[in-house]
């Protein structure tokens, strides 16, 4: 495993704890904002750095929505039907770097910075509820000229993803899941517990650092480009969103697009059978698969396999 995939997954995680104790504890600002103008500095410069590791996109689209202004890239690639990539807490569109050679033989692909997340998305109206976050990204799915796109959400992407197929199913093709987060299942108490010491700007870099490799099942950390980038934002960016509640059986029930569900066996995040064992119940027509060995790292750890996956999904 590289260290890509270990850091990647202390966003999905402290998602929750963070976005909870701000939206309680609100300061005057209502939406996100970096610290300092030094904060932010720092931030895109770890930023342009990860994105060295990603192709170099063919169009770069700065997209107004009633909530802030996304920023979006597109790559050019495959005949298959366009993918729109969701990424987890606090991670922005390099953390995809691994899975785009193999996705991008499939289809072109849009990445997306989370709105109100570290990134290069200007949150500029509060989101407050399920249906706020689904409204600026269906706005940003609908500004898109392809008239259909599969969403492809990781860890609290999924999540993202998945609420706006409930919300929102216009122009969406199919939703694909990867370890989602608060869909089918809620967090383990392991992982809630240990997320409260590094959700704090001030906690130091070696508690988030031993953090992140626990969610990845103890793999080592190793400082990579895009990890200074999680690091930066976790300690630069106020995230000012309400956390992510899991949507209700009859939600579920009701989803319209097909869904391919791809689960991590070894997920620290949740009791990975049990998730699945649930989607299949409330979603029988959905294609649901477990690859045993892999972590909450798993796009990083099973990229070429996850992209075959997806193509036997596409139409």
């Amino acid at each position: 495993m590289n260290a890509r995939t270990v850091v990647i997954s202390i966003g999905a995680v402290i998602v929750v704890f963070v976005a909870a104790v701000a939206y309680v504890l609100r300061d005057p600002s209502p939406v996100g904002y970096f610290r300092s103008g030094r904060a932010a500095d720092r931030f895109q410069a770890a930023y342009r750095e990860a994105m060295a590791d990603m192709p170099v996109p063919d169009r770069t689209l700065d997209l107004r929505t009633g909530y802030g202004v996304v920023r979006v890239y597109h790559f050019s690639g495959g005949p298959g039907p366009p993918l729109l990539l969701l990424p987890g807490r606090a991670s922005a569109s390099p953390v995809w770097a691994d899975n785009m050679p193999s996705l991008l033989r499939l289809s072109s692909v849009y990445t997306v910075d989370l709105l109100g997340e570290p990134g290069l998305s200007i949150q500029q109206r509060p989101v407050e509820t399920p249906a706020d976050h689904a409204q600026w990204l269906h706005e940003l799915v609908q500004a898109l000229p392809e008239p259909q796109i599969h969403l492809f959400g990781l860890s609290f992407g999924g999540w993202t993803a998945m609420n706006l197929a409930v919300h929102h199913p216009e122009k969406i093709a199919g939703v694909i899941l990867l370890d989602p987060i608060m869909v089918f299942g809620g967090l383990s108490a392991a992982v809630i517990w240990r997320s409260i010491p590094v959700a704090v700007p001030w906690a130091p870099r070696s508690w988030r650092d031993d953090f992140a490799s626990w969610t990845a099942n103890d793999a080592p950390v190793q400082d990579l480009p895009v990890a200074r980038m999680i690091e930066a934002g976790l300690q630069a960016y106020v995230v000012k969103l309400s956390a992510p509640t899991r949507p209700t059986d009859d939600q579920l029930r009701g989803l319209i697009p097909p869904m391919l569900l791809l689960m991590a066996g070894r997920s620290r995040m949740h009791d990975s059978a049990a998730v699945a064992a649930t989607a299949r119940s409330l979603l029988p027509q959905a294609t649901v698969k477990t690859y045993p060995n892999a972590s909450h790292a798993i796009n990083g750890e099973h990229p070429d396999e996850i992209a075959a996956d997806i193509a036997a999904f596409l139409p």
